[in-house]
């Protein structure tokens, strides 16, 4: 599913370029579950980005479910953002002027859906009612708490039901109870779609519970043992 290839990421600055990827290899299997950790500043939200075609990498390839996304044009590339990925971002992007539940069918709005409005709203509620928010369908985001937000964000990323799941600190805002509910939804979606899931945490309790587990060195991915489902 996905196929990173000496990959290198270089930003230019005043002081001169600043690598914060070098010769990156990853390799994650359909149905995989990698948790991703490392301080902040050490690739982990640039990593994300050059997965979910948001930016290009300096060198290297990036290939997403046999998709090479350096060979995509912009549109292509929004088009296979919105088919095959769900993104779940540390800021939580809600439409301020959209309901919860019209949030949660915002992909939809790209068009090219081959199935009917009422059974992809019916998909909405019923994500939403795994988030805990069934009684919040018409409320808008300025009416909810930051968890409230951010279980709204990761029902709209599952929408689309997409091939690869990008998670970034999907758990941070939450309190332990709702985050290891948050948790087991994403896994049971990682298992029962054959999706991939790509979490970046710096929480223990959330990483451990990945099939593999990556710690960001000096710009590369390095395995971590005792990781476990």
């Amino acid at each position: 599913m996905i196929d990173l290839a000496r990959v290198s990421k270089i930003y230019e600055s005043p002081a001169g370029p600043i690598t914060v990827l070098r010769d990156l290899d990853l390799h994650v299997a359909a149905g995989e579950s990698v948790a991703v950790v490392g301080p902040s500043g050490s690739g982990k939200t640039t990593l994300l980005n050059l997965l979910g075609a948001l930016d290009q990498p300096t060198a290297g390839t990036v290939t997403i479910d046999g998709q090479a996304l350096g060979a995509l044009a912009p549109a292509a590339a929004a088009r296979f953002r919105n088919r095959s990925i769900g993104f779940i971002f540390q800021l939580h992007y809600l439409l301020p002027q959209c309901t919860v539940l019209e949030n949660v069918l915002v992909p939809r709005l790209a068009g090219g859906w081959d199935e009917p409005v009422a059974t992809t709203r019916a998909r909405a509620e019923a994500l939403l009612e795994q988030v805990g928010l069934r009684d919040r369908l018409t409320h808008l985001p300025w009416q909810l708490s930051g968890g409230e937000q951010l279980r709204a964000a990761i029902a709209r990323a599952l929408i689309n039901q997409p091939k690869l799941i990008l998670a970034d600190e999907p758990t941070g805002s939450l309190d332990p109870a709702t985050g290891e509910r948050i948790a087991d939804l994403l896994l049971r979606t990682n298992a029962a779609a054959r999706v991939a899931l790509v979490v970046v945490t710096h929480n223990p309790a959330l990483a451990a519970r990945m099939a593999t587990t990556y710690q960001f060195e000096h710009g590369r991915l390095v395995p971590q043992r005792g990781t476990s489902r």
